[in-house]
C-alpha cells in the first residue's frame, strides 16, 4: 500500500439499484464545550520533509534501535507524504493525477489471481523480536488464518460482479498489508501487541518508555518520579521517530516510577515546548477543581490487581444487548461508578432477559458530555467511574451472570483536545490523523485517523487487542463505521442504495482495510468474540467474512429502523403504512446479520424524544400513576410503546438492542451537566447550572408496581424472555403473510412462532384468519394486553386456536383469532 497514496480512488462502473432511503447526519457529537485547540500551533511546512518510504521497526533484546530495511522509495505524485515508520510495500505510478484511472490501470476488471501457497513477498524480511518484560509477558504466538481469496461476494450478491475492479483492487490492498505485516511484524498477533513495546513497559531490571512522536525535536520523560525535571531524563529518537529512555531499578531494588505517579512526555516541536500524556498511557485522572488531565503510571503490585474467576460465556447464537453507560446509571442525580453498575444494574440486566450488555464510553475522554465520543486516552478506562481493577471486576461478574461484555469503541475519529489527547501529540496536525480539512470532522469537532499509516494501524489494532486481553471484553460496537469508510462521511448524503455510492471516489479505501484488519486480527485471535459496526449507508459486504472478500463485522447496526419510528412519530398512527414499517424492518442484505433497535442512546439525549415522549408527551409527568385515571394519550403510548418494541425485535434483524430505561419508557432526556457557554462563533448556549438531575436513569419508575411505567418494563423482560425460548430472531424461517392497509394488520411467522399486530386505533376484530405453516394446537404465549403489562385483559389466555387445512395468504393452513385494537399476540404450536 502507497501510504502517500491513500487518498486514489478507483472509478466504477454504473449499476442503479432498487432504492433504499437511509440518512446520515453523523450524531450531534460536537464538543458544546468548545475547542481546546490554540494551545499549538502548527506548521504545516513539516509535512514537506515526510518521505515515503520502506521501513521496518525492529527491536532487538539487546538494542532499542530500529533498523532500516533496504527497499526502493516511491514518491506518489501529488499525494499527501507521511512518515511511514515502518512503511510496506510500494506501488509504481505514473505522473498522471489521482483522480486519473490510468493511475491504476493494472486492475481492469478481470478476477485477480491469487497464489495461496507463495503469496508475493512485498515486503522486507522480518528479524527476531524478543524482550524480556514483567507486566506485559509476550503471549505465545498464536497464528490467525491466512487470507482467502476474496471472491465468494460475487456469488453471494451477483450484482457486485458491475464493482469487481474496485473490490479486487481492495482486497489486494488487504493481501498486501496482510503480507507486510506477516513479514515486518511476524504476523497480526504481534503487530497487534504495540502495548509491549510502546508505553511504559518493566522488565526486571527496570522500566522502558517508547513513543513515536516523528514531529518532535526533542523528548524527556517528566514526572513526580523526577521531581518534573526536564534535564533529568532526556530522551533518545531512532530514524523512525521513535523516542526512549530506560531507567533502571533503584539502588534498593525497587522501581524507578512508583504506581499511581504522574507523568507527561515534553517535547520540544516546531511550535514550541509542548506538555502531553503519553498516546499509550493505561490510566489518567483529573485533580478535583483543576480542568487538565494527569498521566498516571499505571502498574499495581500484584495482591492489588483483579484474578479473574470466570471464563467468557459462550457466544449466544443471538444477541440482545443491553446498551448503558456506567456514568448515569445510578437513580441519584451523580457520576456512578464500576462498582456500582456491577453490585446494582448488572443482576437488573439479568433479571430483564438481556444476554449482553454494551458499556459507552470506556476509554478516556476528558469532556463528560461527550457520551465517551471525543476519546482523548485510548488505552484508559474512564477515571470518573473508578479505576482499572473495578472495571475487570465490573467484567467478571458480568461473565458470572453469563451476560457478554461488549464496548463501545472509537476508532473513527478522535477528540481535538490537545492538552489531554492525540491532537497535535508531537507539534504537527499530521501525527496521527490526516493533515488539514481532510483530518477534521465539521460537525463532530474532532480528528480523523489517517487509516493508511502503518503507525496508525498499529497503534489502532493494538488498541482493540488491549481491550479483549486486559479486560477480557467479548467484543466491540465500532462507532461511526459510516464516517470512516467515506471521505465525505456520511454528511449531507442520502444513501439509496445505489452501488455506486459504495464503490466510488468517495469510498475511503484505507478505513475499509483498516476495519477488514482489524476484524480479521478479532476474529482470528478470539474466534468467540463479536463485532457489530454502526453503519446506515447499508455498505454491501459489510457482514462477510474478510477471507470471502467482505469487510468481516458479525452484524451491522440496523440504525434506519430507529429512523424510521422517528419519521412514524410524527405523525398520526392512523396514517401508518403497514407496508412502509414491515419494508423498513425487513430490509437488510442477504447472509447479513444485522442488530435491530426502536431506539438507542442518540434518541434519548436532550434536543431529541424517545418513542414514550413522542407517543405521550407532559402527559407523563402526571398520568402515569396506577391510582389516577389514564388519559387518551397515556392509553395509545403504552399500547404502541409496546407493539413498537415487539414487531422491531421479530422482524429487524438477527440481534436486538435497548439503550438502558427505555424498556420503560423512562420519561426524561439526558442532559449532561454544563455551564453556561459561548460558542467559537459567539453564539451564547445557556447551561442547566451544572446539574445531573437529568443525567441519570430512573430505574426506581420501572420497579414501582403503583406506575405504569412498570408494565412497560415487565413487557420487555417477558419480550426478551420469549426470545429466549423460542430464538425466533435467528430462525431461517420468516415469512410475513398478511400486511392489511385496510384492517392496520401484519401477520408474519418467525420461528415456530405465529405474530399477530393490529394497529387499528378503534377496530377489534372477532374470528379473523391468519395463516400459519404448522398444523396443530396454538396457544397465546405473550399479550401486549395483558394486565400485567399495563392492557385491559380482553384476550382469555385459555383459550385454545386449532389450526385449519386450506391456503389462505399464501400459507398452507389458518386458525381464527380475536384481535383487539392496537394490540400484539404471539402464538405458538403446542407439542403434545
Amino acid at each position: 500500500m502507497v501510504y502517500g497514496a491513500s487518498g486514489i480512488r478507483l472509478p466504477f462502473v454504473s449499476a442503479p439499484i432498487g432504492s433504499r432511503a437511509a440518512s446520515w447526519n453523523g450524531g450531534d457529537r460536537r464538543w458544546s464545550g468548545g475547542s481546546r485547540l490554540g494551545i499549538v500551533s502548527m506548521n504545516n511546512g513539516f509535512a514537506a520533509s515526510r518521505k515515503a518510504s520502506a521501513l521496518k521497526f525492529a527491536y532487538s533484546a539487546d538494542s532499542a534501535s530500529a533498523t532500516l530495511a533496504d527497499s526502493e522509495a516511491a514518491l506518489v505524485p501529488g499525494a499527501e507524504i507521511d512518515v511511514s515508520s515502518p512503511s510496506i510495500d510500494q506501488v509504481e505510478t505514473s505522473d498522471a493525477p489521482l483522480s486519473d484511472p490510468e493511475v491504476v490501470a493494472d486492475f481492469d476488471g478481470e478476477t485477480l489471481s491469487f497464489d495461496e501457497e507463495n503469496p508475493v513477498d512485498t515486503s522486507p524480511t522480518a528479524e527476531a523480536v524478543e524482550e524480556e518484560t514483567e507486566t506485559a509477558p509476550l503471549n505465545e504466538m498464536r497464528i490467525i488464518p491466512p487470507p482467502g481469496n476474496g471472491q465468494r461476494i460475487y456469488e453471494i450478491d451477483p450484482i457486485l460482479q458491475n464493482f469487481r475492479f474496485h473490490l479486487d483492487y481492495r482486497y489486494s490492498l488487504y493481501r498486501r498489508m496482510r503480507d507486510s505485516i506477516d513479514n515486518c511484524e511476524g504476523g497480526l498477533d504481534a503487530f497487534s501487541r504495540g502495548y509491549e513495546k510502546f508505553g511504559f513497559n518493566r522488565s526486571s531490571a527496570g522500566i522502558t518508555y517508547r513513543e513515536w512522536a516523528p514531529g518532535a525535536q526533542s523528548a524527556s520523560l517528566i514526572g513526580d518520579f523526577n521531581n518534573w525535571n526536564p534535564d533529568a531524563n532526556v530522551m533518545t529518537q531512532n530514524e523512525f521517530g521513535v523516542w526512549e529512555i530506560f531507567l533502571p531499578n533503584n539502588a534498593d531494588g525497587s522501581r524507578a516510577i512508583q504506581h499511581g505517579s504522574r507523568v507527561k512526555i515534553r517535547m520540544g516541536t516546531v511550535s514550541g515546548i509542548k506538555d502531553s500524556i503519553p498516546a499509550w498511557i493505561k490510566y489518567s485522572v483529573q485533580p478535583p477543581g483543576e480542568i487538565p488531565y494527569h498521566g498516571i503510571y499505571y502498574d499495581p503490585p500484584d495482591e492489588e490487581k483483579y484474578v479473574f474467576q470466570h471464563p467468557h460465556p459462550k457466544r449466544p447464537k443471538s444477541l440482545r444487548i443491553y446498551e448503558s453507560h456506567v456514568g448515569m446509571s445510578s437513580t441519584e442525580p451523580k457520576i456512578s461508578t464500576y462498582a456500582n453498575f456491577r453490585d446494582d444494574v448488572l443482576p437488573r440486566i439479568k433479571k430483564l432477559g438481556y444476554n449482553a450488555v454494551q458499556i459507552m464510553a470506556i476509554q478516556e475522554h476528558s469532556y463528560y458530555a461527550s457520551f465517551g465520543y471525543h476519546v482523548t486516552n485510548f488505552f484508559a478506562p474512564s477515571s470518573r467511574f473508578g479505576t482499572p481493577e473495578e472495571l475487570k471486576s465490573l467484567i467478571d461478574k458480568a461473565h458470572e451472570l453469563g451476560l457478554l461484555v461488549l464496548m463501545d469503541i472509537v476508532h473513527s475519529h478522535s477528540s481535538n483536545n490537545v492538552l489531554d489527547g492525540l491532537n497535535m501529540f508531537d507539534g504537527t496536525d499530521c501525527h496521527y490523523f490526516h493533515s488539514g480539512s481532510r483530518g477534521y470532522h465539521w460537525m463532530w469537532d474532532s480528528r480523523l485517523f489517517n487509516y493508511g499509516h502503518w503507525e496508525v494501524l498499529r497503534f489502532l489494532m493494538s488498541n482493540a487487542r488491549w481491550w479483549l486481553e486486559e479486560y477480557k471484553f467479548d467484543g466491540f460496537r465500532f462507532d461511526g463505521v459510516t464516517s470512516m469508510m467515506y471521505t465525505h462521511h456520511g454528511l449531507q448524503v442520502a444513501f439509496t442504495g445505489n452501488y455506486n455510492e459504495y464503490f466510488g471516489f468517495a469510498t475511503d479505501v484505507d478505513a475499509v482495510v483498516y476495519l477488514m484488519l482489524v476484524n480479521d486480527m478479532i476474529h482470528g485471535l478470539y474466534p468467540e468474540a463479536v463485532t457489530i459496526g454502526e453503519d446506515v449507508s447499508g455498505m454491501p459486504t459489510f457482514c462477510i467474512p474478510v477471507q470471502d472478500g467482505g469487510v468481516g463485522f458479525d452484524y451491522r447496526l440496523h440504525m434506519a429502523i430507529a429512523d424510521k419510528w422517528i419519521e412514524l412519530l410524527k405523525q398520526r398512527d392512523e396514517d401508518w403504512k403497514m407496508g412502509d414499517i414491515v419494508h423498513s424492518l425487513t430490509n437488510r442484505r442477504w447472509m447479513e446479520k444485522c442488530v435491530a433497535y426502536a431506539e438507542s442512546h442518540d434518541q434519548a439525549l436532550v434536543g431529541d424524544k424517545t418513542i414514550a415522549f413522542w407517543l405521550m408527551d407532559k402527559d407523563m409527568y402526571d398520568f402515569m400513576a396506577l391510582d389516577r385515571p389514564s388519559t387518551p394519550s397515556i392509553d395509545r403510548g403504552i399500547a404502541l410503546h409496546k407493539m413498537i418494541r415487539l414487531i422491531t425485535i421479530g422482524l429487524g434483524g438477527e440481534g436486538y438492542l435497548n439503550f438502558m430505561g427505555n424498556e420503560f419508557g423512562h420519561p426524561e432526556w439526558i442532559d449532561f451537566p454544563r455551564c453556561d457557554q459561548y460558542l467559537p462563533n459567539g453564539k451564547f448556549v445557556p447551561g442547566n447550572n451544572n446539574s445531573y438531575d437529568k443525567c441519570r436513569r430512573r430505574f426506581d419508575l420501572g420497579d414501582a408496581d403503583y406506575l405504569r411505567y412498570h408494565g412497560l418494563q415487565e413487557f420487555d423482560q417477558a419480550m426478551q424472555h420469549l426470545e429466549e425460548k423460542y430464538g425466533f430472531m435467528t430462525s431461517e424461517h420468516q415469512y410475513v403473510s398478511r400486511k392489511d392497509e385496510g384492517d392496520r394488520i401484519v401477520v408474519f411467522e418467525r420461528g415456530n412462532l405465529v405474530f399477530v399486530f393490529n394497529f387499528h386505533w378503534s377496530n377489534s376484530y372477532f374470528d379473523y384468519r391468519v395463516g400459519c405453516l404448522r398444523p396443530g394446537k396454538y396457544k397465546i404465549v405473550l399479550d401486549s394486553d395483558d394486565p400485567l403489562f399495563g392492557g385491559y385483559s380482553r384476550i382469555d389466555h385459555y383459550s385454545e386456536f386449532f389450526s385449519q387445512e386450506g391456503w389462505y395468504d399464501n400459507r398452507p393452513r389458518s386458525f381464527l383469532v380475536y384481535a383487539p385494537s392496537r394490540t400484539a399476540v404471539v402464538y405458538a404450536v403446542v407439542d403434545d
